[in-house]
């Protein structure tokens, strides 16, 4: 191979392609072989910049860890801020369902959820969260996040429903609430649904915080006979004196 060849290509190219790759048709598409047709470079020239398969892979989950650290927070408020973070960590997940797959099998889930954890660890801190509180803040939050994503794509990949959920509420399922037959028989509109328990969540765990930290100090209670040392008196003596 040249060295022309090789400097024609990057490292980077070769993991942006090979991504992409995996993102339509899974990881056991990826090989030495379609990737370099996918690349129209040979296959001399891929191991050359990233190794071999095992390597390649090992790459890519390094790259999706390092896409998911990257995730900021905005707004104002602790709600707003938490919010955004969950979103992004959301849409991440939701566009890279085969490199995710590719990181959990490979062992490394926990690495790749660390840095969304650090992130939402500094916004429990910045809300006034420590501790125990702090870190079910933080589960709490991804397991949200985490738990909606699988859900929308286990809809996503079941077959047809015969009957589905419009058929079904026109069986008067809602009793006598019409509204609620009529809303349960449209499409879920799932950014909304994640939204609201996002925030509902976020709220509640906020709130339980506030509370706490607004109840009084227990009162202590005062023996009647007790001697305050301030007033000139001593405590007595074991014979009574």
């Amino acid at each position: 191979m040249a060295s022309g060849a090789r400097n024609a290509l990057t490292r980077e190219a070769v993991l942006e392609a090979a991504a992409a790759l995996v993102r339509r048709r899974g990881p056991d598409a990826l090989t030495m072989r379609g990737l370099a047709a996918e690349l129209d470079t040979a296959v001399t020239s891929i191991y050359w910049h990233v190794g071999g398969r095992e390597a390649l892979l090992d790459a890519l989950v390094e790259r999706t860890v390092a896409g998911l650290g990257e995730i900021r927070p905005a707004g104002r408020t602790p709600e707003q801020r938490v919010l955004s973070v969950a979103r992004a960590l959301r849409r991440e997940l939701r566009d890279h369902p085969h490199l995710v797959a590719l990181v959990h099998e490979r062992g490394l889930t926990e690495r790749m959820f660390l840095p969304a954890q650090q992130v939402l660890v500094r916004e429990a801190h910045a809300a006034g969260l420590r501790g125990a509180r702090a870190a079910e803040f933080v589960r709490a939050v991804q397991f949200q996040v985490v738990g909606h994503v699988l859900v929308e794509r286990n809809r996503e990949r079941a077959p047809a429903q015969r009957p589905g959920e419009q058929e079904l509420w026109r069986a008067g399922s809602a009793g006598d609430d019409r509204a609620l037959a009529r809303a349960l028989s449209r499409p879920v509109d799932t950014e909304r649904l994640f939204v609201t328990a996002v925030r509902a969540l976020v709220r509640s765990l906020l709130a339980s915080h506030a509370e706490g930290q607004a109840r009084p100090p227990p009162l202590v209670r005062v023996r009647a006979d007790a001697r305050c040392p301030s007033r000139g008196t001593s405590p007595r003596r074991p014979d009574g004196t």
